[in-house]
């Protein structure tokens, strides 16, 4: 017995090295670097030194002015219609993906998901080609005759960001939602088919309830992502685009912010983990209720 439990005993250390390992790197990569954020929100600049005498000047002023805070809650309504658009452009996809059979489901899917690969700013070179003035959507328009001349609705505005946020984050949304509607099982449906219900009623009452974890997940996700995104408001969004991710970015770039910027990054944390907890309570119990 001695000699069993000596030899069992060396082999529990490289799991709980493991174990460790994986506590530690969210710790070090994701909590550490939160929690320096939230203690350089609390200090100050004075003639471009950082000032460590604790204040909560810059939530204040985050609160106080009439600037910053407009632009926060313009972004998050403009990252949420971004979720939207994307997941009701992405549900029909899947769908569509969960019809197929054999390899034909997976290559597809692959082909969707090759946007992934390529360079996130070639991305929006390319699709502000598409929208610019003598791009491919203004020149379509003009000739089918809806506009008379081509318009910079398309471009260097929030329509712009709006527009290039959704094509660069629907692979994002058409994932989640594809790999739920798989997990139902055919019988179901099968069942739904023997008890006399339409093919109309069996999508309300059994497809969609099921895949509405996926749908929240897919939706937070792309919130996540967009309200996170600096780049793309850089390149599209022109003078009137400005987003929260573009003020940010000018704290700790050209304004030499840091403390304000901090205080800026904890306000939009916040919203990214409500996001985050919202969509994964809402996944989890609409998929508990059915």
């Amino acid at each position: 017995m001695t000699g069993t439990g000596s030899a069992r005993a060396p082999t529990r250390w490289p799991r709980r090295l493991v174990t460790l390992l994986a506590f530690a790197m969210p710790v070090i990569f994701i909590l550490v670097p939160l929690a320096i954020f939230l203690g350089y929100s609390f200090f100050s600049v004075d003639h471009g030194e950082i000032d460590y005498t604790l204040t909560v000047a810059n939530y204040v002023r985050f609160l106080s002015d009439p600037i910053f805070l407009p632009v926060f809650w313009n972004t998050c309504v403009l990252c949420l219609s971004v979720a939207i658009i994307c997941v009701l452009l992405a549900y029909p996809a899947a769908y569509f993906l969960t019809t197929l059979k054999g390899r034909w489901r997976y290559m597809l899917l692959m082909l969707l998901m090759v946007p992934l690969l390529m360079s996130y700013v070639i991305k929006i070179y390319a699709i502000r080609s598409i929208l610019g003035l003598n791009g491919f959507l203004n020149k379509a328009l003009v000739s089918l005759g809806i506009l008379q001349e081509p318009s910079s609705l398309f471009v260097f505005n929030m329509n712009a960001i709006l527009l290039t946020l959704t094509l660069l984050l629907i692979p994002f949304a058409i994932l989640p939602i594809f790999l739920t509607l798989e997990r139902i099982p055919p019988i179901l449906r099968q069942a739904s088919d023997d008890l006399g219900a339409s093919a109309a009623q069996t999508f309300m009452r059994v497809t969609l309830p099921l895949s509405l974890p996926g749908v929240a997940s897919a939706a937070s996700f792309v919130f996540v992502l967009a309200i996170g995104d600096f780049l793309t408001p850089q390149m599209v969004g022109g003078v009137s685009g400005f987003t929260f991710g573009r003020v940010l970015y000018s704290q700790f770039g050209t304004a030499y912010n840091w403390p304000f910027g901090a205080a800026l990054s904890v306000a939009l944390a916040a919203v990214v983990v409500t996001a985050i907890l919202l969509g994964e309570r809402f996944g989890r119990n609409r998929g508990a209720s059915v």
